[in-house]
């Protein structure tokens, strides 16, 4: 399958600061490229990933570094600011997510898998096929209009790849470079490789791109499923 995201309105919607880069911030770079207008929604503060010593001020610093990282790849940036490990599936989450769609007017939303290890992953999933649907109601108001239609999902891989069979790959070999800028404005996640619970960023983003390429006969890709249920997928 061979796509080209020209003219197209693609919306990552992610938890954290710094998933985007780990999972899709290579096929928004290769989207950007071919003309499509890029948007990324971070959902949390990333309040709870503290390095050692820690910032006394990580909310605001996470926001820096995620605007950096956006700025890169000259996408629009949305925040829902819900603190870490708290984020659930709520009527205000909704609507806070149905606004952001309806001011960016997707063509297709890139999301989080159901089956990702993160609690706050599971839920911005959720949240997002909801306020996805909803965006294109009319009798669920916000401020902005109604769009005409729900945009395209496509669920994001799982972070390490556990519980994810792909549909589709991307190839993003020529990409890895942005995705590494973007990742390395996370100096405060960058800084947690030696913490015992947590994962060294660049590897495991390597590893991932690397091993999803293997799978598709290039050097690096990033794995994907559509959302196949009535009226939420489209033909390419």
């Amino acid at each position: 399958m061979k796509l080209n995201f020209q003219q197209e309105r693609i919306l990552a919607v992610v938890a954290h600061p710094d998933d985007a880069e780990l999972l899709c911030a290579g096929t928004l770079a290769r989207a950007h490229s071919e003309g499509a207008t890029i948007g990324i929604c971070v959902l949390c503060q990333g309040d709870k990933g503290q390095p050692k010593p820690p910032i006394h001020n990580l909310t605001e610093v996470r926001q820096q570094e995620m605007q950096s990282a956006a700025k890169l790849l000259g996408a629009d940036l949305f925040f829902g600011e819900s603190p870490d490990g708290v984020l659930f599936d709520s009527v205000e989450q909704r609507l806070i997510l149905t606004e952001v769609i309806r001011q960016f007017s997707p063509t297709l939303v890139l999301a989080h898998s159901q089956s990702d290890y993160h609690a706050d992953h599971r839920a911005a999933s959720v949240i997002t096929e909801a306020a996805t649907w909803f965006s294109a109601s009319a009798g669920n108001q916000t401020q902005s209009s109604a769009l005409n239609k729900p945009p395209v999902l496509w669920w994001l891989d799982t972070v390490n790849m556990t519980q994810f069979e792909p549909h589709f790959y991307i190839d993003v070999s020529k990409f890895v470079d942005i995705k590494l800028a973007m990742l390395n404005c996370h100096q405060s996640q960058l800084q947690r490789g030696t913490d015992a619970s947590f994962s060294p960023l660049q590897d495991l983003m390597l590893q991932q791109c690397a091993t999803r390429g293997a799978q598709s006969g290039v050097s690096a890709a990033e794995a994907f499923r559509s959302h196949t249920a009535w009226k939420r997928c489209a033909a390419w």
